[in-house]
């Protein structure tokens, strides 16, 4: 071990309150594992605009109580310096139910009650949803949450909210980074929990603040909209799982209190567990991870299965198929049903405001047109689309709705993120008005089709040579005129903000800058009236690019369903395999 290194994993014992931790670290030093050490001293996890995530280890680079308290003691300078006013305003903390968050949660807490702020902590486990509620309801400086969301079992985070309930945004993460790095040097503030109980700085936030969310919802009237047949809530069967997550408590209560007695959750699932024994990865979006709910429902008979990740702030679900089966459907396809549904029924004043992200699909912006409404676009992320929404709102344009297509969506604005159980409890009444009607899911999903075309989505990350040169500045130099025969009407630059047409038109994009390439493409001679879109988010530090396809096709009269998603599905493989083998190898 040099001598630097030796400095450094010296000066982390001294400061480092976990014994089992140490313990770690010195078992490292002990066993002469270099290597492992430079990992863990290599640099520091990131502060960014999602906080700070990583696996739970010693060191800088892992999650660990010494990390999430200079995190904290950061956080509170640079509340001090922005918010007049931040130490009695103070925060709401949560936690989920991983091993160390409650710990972790507990640590933010005493070090700042030591700094002077007001913090309001959970008394237990609770949805990631609940505390940006929290930060509006209680008029907070700010909120953490401290949760891994759906990552494998040995990571944890730190998640913040801004005082507008929101998550942070430039240039919050940057500030609040420096103060961080300044904290790693100090003295940290400390005072042990009793004494912040006892001098008023810290307090529990007790079953009342969870009946509160409750109750929001319940008076929502976006959740539950007047007129809407209680005999369809009741005769729908839904399957749920948490997920090993915390979700279950709060999502089983909003779906009795809107008379869905159906309800049912997969037991193995339902309760917090760190080690999320039953599913390999606990994100609905992986392979088998929905698979005990699909057999639930199958077992129950149920329409629906739902399921929230494990921190509760996203939405997944399966529907039955006329043939007994189920299909999960995609977070662009519950997006869709979700935007129409909503503003179907709006009856508020003024033009609703709905949203969604660049790699989202466009099947959102024409809804909005049908229905009149002032739809948005932002970059990815949860924290562009409610700060965006926020600007955007006035009483004359009443926030509705957003989603993202990684299974994120919120309704209204009782959160400012995405909340997976107000959404799962939209999507409940959508389908209960379907079922009182005598349809069902794909029914409505084919309606939207009919009237605004097919659209296809795909995802797919892409592996390149290791001597491939960086994607995008290649991109850039060679921009494409054409992809998979079809011209390139339009291409957009982000990183750059301008978007370029094929007759030489530019416009100024009024987005933050990103190295993200969008293409625009025009129908090809075997499907006129098509269009497509290929999105290339690169990589500057490795040959991979992540990229995303949207294909709209008319839906010819009289063509069946079935035969027009396999013509869709055909369609797309050919315009991914024309895409990736257009790009240098």
């Amino acid at each position: 071990m040099d001598t630097q290194l030796a400095f450094k994993v010296k000066n982390w014992l001294a400061r480092d309150p976990d014994a089992k931790s140490r313990t770690a670290l010195e078992a490292l030093v002990a066993a002469g594992d270099d290597k492992a050490l430079e990992a863990a001293f290599g640099g520091r996890l990131a502060f960014g605009t999602a906080g700070i995530r990583g696996i739970v280890g010693p060191g800088p680079m892992g999650m660990n109580r010494l990390l999430v308290r200079e995190t904290s003691a950061g956080l509170g300078a640079y509340l001090e310096a922005q918010l007049k006013d931040a130490k009695r305003r103070g925060l709401v903390i949560g936690f989920d139910g991983r091993h160390d968050s409650r710990v972790f949660a507990h640590d933010a807490a005493c070090v700042l009650s030591a700094m002077g702020f007001k913090v309001r902590l959970t008394s237990h486990v609770a949805p990631t949803p609940l505390v940006a509620f929290g930060v509006k309801h209680f008029e907070a400086a700010a909120g953490i949450v401290v949760t891994a969301s759906h990552n494998p079992p040995k990571y944890n985070g730190y998640k913040v909210y801004w005082e507008n309930g929101a998550q942070i945004i430039p240039p919050h993460d940057a500030g609040i980074a420096a103060c961080i790095d300044r904290a790693a040097n100090l003295e940290l503030p400390w005072m042990p929990e009793p004494e912040a109980v006892k001098q008023g700085r810290l307090s529990f936030l007790q079953d009342d603040f969870f009946e509160r969310y409750r109750r929001a919802i319940l008076h929502s009237p976006l959740l539950h909209p007047a007129g809407e047949s209680q005999a369809g809530r009741a005769n729908l069967g839904i399957a749920y799982t948490a997920m090993h997550g915390v979700g279950a408590p709060m999502a089983e209560r909003v779906l009795r209190d809107a008379g869905f007695s159906q309800v049912y959750s997969v037991a193995a699932q339902r309760e917090p567990d760190g080690n999320f024994p039953t599913v390999n990865f606990p994100n609905p979006e992986e392979p088998g991870a929905m698979d005990m709910v699909i057999h639930e429902a199958s077992d129950k008979g149920a329409m629906l299965a739902c399921a929230n990740d494990p921190d509760a702030d996203r939405f997944a679900l399966a529907v039955r198929q006329s043939d007994g089966g189920y299909r999960m459907l995609s977070g662009d396809q519950t997006g869709a049903l979700l935007c129409d549904y909503l503003l179907s029924h709006w009856q508020g004043a003024g033009v609703p405001l709905v949203g969604n992200t660049i790699v989202s699909s466009a099947l959102l912006h024409a809804i909005a047109a049908h229905y009149g409404a002032r739809s948005y676009t932002t970059l990815t992320g949860f924290k562009w689309l409610m700060n965006t929404a926020q600007q955007l709102e006035t009483p004359q344009q009443p926030f509705l709705f957003a989603y993202e297509e990684a299974l994120g969506y919120t309704v209204g604005n009782l959160v400012w993120d995405k909340d997976g159980i107000s959404a799962q409890l939209c999507f409940a009444n959508l389908a209960a008005e379907l079922l009182a009607e005598g349809q069902d899911v794909w029914a409505a999903l084919e309606r939207l089709y009919r009237r605004h075309g097919l659209y296809v989505n795909r995802q797919v990350s892409i592996a390149l040579g290791e001597g491939t040169p960086d994607i995008g500045a290649w991109l850039r130099e060679n921009p494409p005129t054409e992809i998979d025969r079809r011209p390139v009407v339009a291409r957009e630059d982000l990183k750059h903000l301008r978007k370029v047409y094929a007759d030489g038109r530019e416009e100024v994009i009024a987005l933050p800058a990103s190295d993200v390439l969008i293409y625009h493409l025009g129908a090809s001679a075997a499907t006129p009236g098509s269009s497509a879109r290929v999105i290339v988010r690169p990589s500057g530090t490795e040959p991979k690019i992540k990229c995303y396809y949207e294909l709209v096709l008319p839906m010819a009269d009289g063509i069946a369903m079935a035969d027009a998603q396999r013509e869709g599905d055909a369609l797309m493989a050919a315009l991914v395999d024309g895409h990736q083998a257009s790009l240098p190898r």
